[in-house]
């Protein structure tokens, strides 16, 4: 785990890597894996310095609005 990252997460991490190793998945990567996953959700969350960004879901309604109106004006 990075710098920074609260013991909250680092218990997370060590939990899904027990989990993984339990299961026999992702054999020698555990801890890679298991720190992708909790970094994912740390930046998910707003807790690094670059943060995850939600994609902008109103171009899309809009797409679909403007296509929708247009098929029915065809008729």
């Amino acid at each position: 785990m990075p710098r920074g990252a609260s013991p909250r997460r680092e218990r997370e991490a060590k939990k899904l890597e027990r989990k993984f190793k339990k299961e026999k998945r992702y054999k020698g990567r555990e801890d890679e894996v298991a720190a992708r996953i909790v970094n994912k959700q740390r930046a998910k969350a707003g807790e690094t310095k670059t943060a995850h960004k939600r994609p902008h879901r109103t171009t899309a309604r809009r797409k679909h609005r403007t296509r929708h109106a247009t098929r029915s004006a065809k008729k």
